[in-house]
């Protein structure tokens, strides 16, 4: 969600501010640009030093740079930002944003800003509870700014109460969960399934596939930048997702798969089944290592369940269900008969056939085939890239 957003951090002078390098560091790590103004006061609080480095930007607090003689164009920094934060915003800088008092850049450049403005109070318990503060509070949310509200905690003075500043982490999820409002998958819950599965011979061995998980994860984080809630259900993988709106489930085995699937699939108004589940399992696991000593063995092997199946067998009119499949010969016709056989509202076909698609690689080439026999090739692209076209298609048809 805030990935490319350009984010103008505020901060005034509270004991808060020094929250602000945590909550830079937060911003850019989700691949925000970020630029701080900070108010005079303030740089007791916090160098701004700490800040440039952690925003790679200069910070500015000036109208004029006393170095260069430059003026900081405040009209200029408030058409570059896609949202400003102001946290921080203490009593004094809360009421001057009321009455459109223009007394430092941080107050100039909030009045000329022209995209959503999010602010943070940060007081003491008398101070917050104050009816003036009250009030002032109340005409910012009427000048359709946004309130992150304090949190409930020991404060500066030794007192406990309302008036604390969120956390860093609060704020970035308020403002992940205000702007994902808008978006198509907002508030609708999807899952997942990613990765292969590991179906164990003896504590050391077990019966795999090459499956890496990117496109799960992918698709995973797809939805959840269009607004969706996902539970991802992921085996075996080095690979890490790290998304406010994703929770990870971490499974091995097809039966771990299956009771987790079944847990969250009624629920789901949307069902991605990206994981590359092993067809077979050993009928009998060792309890200890299968020791080297014969030149033949056999195992026994027994079908897993079909998590697929089940799950689009009991699945209601209102859900969407989308399968994969890959395949290395008649790649049509038998992605066309596992759409129908297993109920299914879409299906991806991959073929091995393909340089550049399936198992181990950034890239992958598609064709969704859907329940009506609409037929889409896609060329070769980034698995990013083919996540945005798997999740669009189901927006258009969910």
């Amino acid at each position: 969600m805030l990935k490319g957003k350009k984010v103008l951090l505020g901060i005034s002078a509270s004991i808060a501010a020094y929250k602000a390098a945590d909550l830079v560091r937060l911003l850019t790590k989700l691949g925000a640009s970020v630029k701080v103004i900070q108010t005079e006061a303030s740089l007791h609080f916090i160098a701004p030093l700490t800040l440039s480095t952690l925003s790679k930007n200069q910070v500015l607090s000036k109208m004029v740079d006393q170095d260069t003689n430059d003026w900081n164009n405040h009209v200029e920094l408030g058409l570059w930002a896609d949202l400003m934060v102001i946290a921080p915003a203490t009593a004094n800088t809360i009421a001057k944003m009321v009455i459109g008092e223009c007394d430092n850049l941080l107050l100039a450049t909030y009045l000329s800003a022209k995209c959503p403005v999010y602010f943070a109070p940060a007081m003491d318990l008398d101070m917050y509870q104050h009816p003036s503060t009250s009030d002032n509070i109340k005409k910012l949310e009427s000048y359709h700014n946004k309130l992150i509200p304090s949190g409930f905690g020991e404060l500066a003075s030794g007192l406990f109460g309302e008036g604390r500043m969120a956390e860093p982490l609060e704020i970035v999820e308020y403002i992940i969960s205000d702007l994902s409002k808008d978006l198509p998958l907002s508030g609708i819950q999807v899952l997942v399934t990613a990765g292969p599965t590991y179906e164990a011979i003896d504590p050391v061995r077990y019966i795999g596939n090459r499956s890496s998980g990117k496109m799960g994860i992918e698709l995973a984080l797809e939805c959840a930048n269009n607004g969706a809630k996902v539970n991802l259900v992921l085996g075996p993988t080095h690979l890490e997702c790290k998304h406010p709106n994703i929770i990870i489930h971490r499974i091995e085995s097809a039966k771990e798969m299956y009771d987790v699937v079944k847990k969250h699939f009624i629920n789901s108004k949307i069902s991605i089944f990206a994981a590359a589940v092993s067809d077979y399992s050993s009928e009998v696991i060792s309890e200890n290592k299968i020791k080297k000593s014969q030149k033949r063995i056999s195992i026994s092997l027994i079908k897993t369940i079909d998590i697929l199946s089940e799950m689009s067998s009991c699945k209601k009119d209102s859900q969407f269900v989308v399968g994969f499949a890959l395949e290395t010969e008649n790649e049509v016709k038998n992605a066309k008969e596992k759409l129908k056989r297993k109920g299914l509202d879409m299906i991806v076909l991959n073929s091995l056939n393909n340089e550049g698609a399936g198992f181990q690689s950034d890239t992958n080439k598609i064709t969704i085939i859907e329940k009506g026999n609409n037929i889409i090739d896609f060329d070769l692209k980034n698995k990013s890239e083919v996540a945005k076209d798997i999740v669009a298609r189901i927006i258009e048809l969910k």
